[in-house]
């Protein structure tokens, strides 16, 4: 059994952690640390939990694991790791963006955790930074196009369930305020661009991400269109999809128009594509807390030890 634990397991990412990892069957979950709730049962802070789990959150790292969450707020997780006693043989995968850039600890460097591109460097890394939620469903759905060096000018626009902004209540993630409305936010110059370009210039140096997120006034998923200019027919473009994600067990290409409800709940990304002229416009639908955050963890975990990549991540969907 691989032992782990996860840092902040009290907020939206860490609770989802907290619930994959205690259905997982070849997990066993050591702790679960949260400083504001230290002493809680996690089902008195994840109600869902009742009748799950006895386990109360612990102050601090209370045992040795063989892997490490780090479901910390951007910037807390480097803070923390660098006052922790270093471990060469601990595998740690952080949530937030603090070594998405790069980075190392312990004699290892971080590895971006995107196992559509990077599977075989996951596989032997102990150091994981796992992608945005934004970033993720960005990069599937431009991967295909970035690897045949098609990439140019992409405009793009993205639109977020409300846990895509955390757990503090902030004037935008205001129930009134969210409810029935919808919002741009950080227009060309959203967070996530630095790692998306970082990833598509490995493949076409050209390419250039114009990118429009938007606030949704739903709970979670991330829906993005990506549009750009293409001399290959609909057919090309879907078999090159279609051939580039075989292989991948969470990216579908669908024939059809997808929709967001077709991946909340699960770690699946869906991807749909459109020919008008000589525009492409690719469309792609993630859980901003699963495949966009959680999800994707313990996927990055199951190629670490060797597991089955999709073991304990064959979730439900919910259409209606």
């Amino acid at each position: 059994m691989i032992r782990a634990g996860i840092i902040g397991a009290a907020g939206y990412t860490g609770g989802e952690t907290l619930r994959l990892l205690l259905q997982h069957p070849e997990v066993e979950l050591v702790f679960a640390q949260s400083r504001s709730q230290a002493g809680k049962l996690l089902s008195d802070v994840h109600r869902d939990l009742l009748g799950d789990t006895a386990m109360r959150f612990s102050h601090e790292a209370e045992a040795e694991v063989d892997v490490l969450f780090l479901c910390l707020g951007h910037g807390e997780a480097r803070q923390w790791l660098e006052a922790f006693p270093e471990n060469p043989t601990l595998r740690v995968i952080d949530l937030s963006a603090d070594y998405r850039a790069g980075g190392s600890w312990s004699g290892h460097d971080f590895v971006y955790g995107l196992p559509e591109m990077q599977r075989e460097a996951i596989r032997r890394a102990h150091l994981i930074a796992n992608p945005g939620c934004f970033a993720t469903a960005l990069q599937l759905a431009l991967l295909p196009l970035a690897e045949s060096g098609q990439l140019a000018d992409v405009y793009a626009t993205g639109i977020t369930g409300a846990t895509g902004a955390g757990q503090s209540l902030s004037a935008t993630s205001h129930f009134p305020w969210r409810h029935a409305n919808i919002s741009p936010y950080k227009t060309l110059q959203h967070q996530h661009l630095k790692e998306v370009q970082a990833s598509l210039h490995r493949q076409s140096p050209a390419a250039s991400l114009h990118f429009v997120p938007w606030r949704g006034d739903f709970t979670r998923g991330i829906y993005v269109s990506c549009t750009l200019k293409s001399d290959r027919s609909f057919e090309a473009a879907q078999e090159l999809y279609t051939a580039y994600y075989k292989g991948h067990p969470f990216t579908y290409v669908s024939d059809t128009t997808v929709d967001l409800k077709m991946a909340v709940n699960t770690n699946k990304c869906v991807i749909s594509l459109e020919k008008q002229g000589e525009h492409l416009v690719a469309h792609a639908a993630i859980d901003n807390l699963l495949k966009g955050a959680a999800g994707q963890a313990v996927q990055n975990m199951n190629l670490i030890f060797g597991l089955d990549e999709t073991l304990g991540l064959k979730l439900k969907p919910s259409g209606f």
